[in-house]
């Protein structure tokens, strides 16, 4: 198990960034797009949710960053179920045999990475949480560029973006939702 430790150092960071994020208004309509296609799965995040006791758009916003919300892939890293995963974390789950469904793969991603020890889920510990889930290899290494897995698709990133475990292409453009945009829009709905 990894525990997800809170950097509080960061929380005036995160909510800056948070309160400033502009979404670029030309990609709304991809984006409410996005956002109907998670609601449509609402029920499925929130059974894997209650067991963490974790926000279930939390869930949704890393099933679109990591699996593209496909019901086929781990949430882990976007492997296929029909096996452990391969790529980062490898082996997972450790236990069951495969083909895993998504829920069961799902609770192990969260338990993995300690998400079941968190009591307390303020938007800068969700954005620190999901920034962790992708790697702090932006905020370590390349400053100037503020991690597109949250940011893009806002006014806050632009260009520059790892292509694969531990490669930065600074000409690479991000051209996923960011877990940020998705995050702000599905916390407002009831």
């Amino acid at each position: 198990m990894i525990e997800v430790v809170f950097n509080t150092g960061l929380i005036a960071d995160y909510q800056k960034l948070w309160d400033t994020m502009v979404i670029k208004p030309e990609l709304m309509k991809l984006i409410q797009q996005r956002v109907n296609s998670i609601l449509v799965y609402r029920k499925r995040y929130e059974a894997v949710a209650a067991k963490i006791k974790m926000p279930w758009y939390l869930i949704a916003c890393i099933h679109s960053m990591e699996g593209g919300l496909s019901f086929e892939k781990h949430l882990h890293n976007g492997d296929s179920l029909k096996a452990r995963t391969v790529r980062v974390p490898p082996g997972r789950p450790h236990t069951g045999t495969p083909p895993f469904t998504w829920e069961d793969s799902a609770y192990d991603a969260l338990i993995y990475k300690g998400f079941d020890k968190i009591t307390s889920w303020s938007v800068p510990r969700m954005l620190y949480t999901l920034e962790g889930y992708n790697g702090y290899g932006y905020r370590q290494f390349h400053p100037q560029v503020k991690s597109p897995y949250l940011w893009s698709f806002t006014t806050h990133y632009k260009i520059g973006k790892y292509d694969k475990d531990g490669h930065f292409d600074p000409e690479l453009v991000s051209q996923q939702i960011g877990a940020a945009v998705l995050l702000k829009l599905l916390m407002q709905i009831k």
